[in-house]
């Protein structure tokens, strides 16, 4: 067990929350003028690396919200926690 804590509601067991995958992902700009091998690369290729690494989080069972999270794989620590659309960290 561990806790998050959710910019919008303050700190929650992990059960509340649900992951969303890598964040900062840009859809492309012309998704339809994309080759099928880009299209696969946008939606299915992720970093997943050792270390920080920023996530997509949702309160799944809280507010309903989603916001990212800068969070250490190789440690399962949490470094920070922002709203979406703010920068991450450095």
């Amino acid at each position: 067990m561990f806790i998050i804590k959710c910019p919008y509601c303050g700190e929650r067991d992990h059960s509340e929350f649900s992951y969303g995958g890598e964040a900062h992902i840009n859809r492309p700009k012309k998704p339809t003028e994309l080759t099928d091998d880009q299209w696969a690369e946008y939606l299915f290729m992720r970093k997943n690396i050792k270390g920080i690494h920023y996530e997509r989080w949702n309160h799944s069972h809280g507010c309903r919200r989603w916001f990212n999270m800068a969070r250490d794989t190789s440690k399962d620590k949490i470094h920070s926690v922002y709203k979406i659309g703010e920068k991450p960290p450095v």
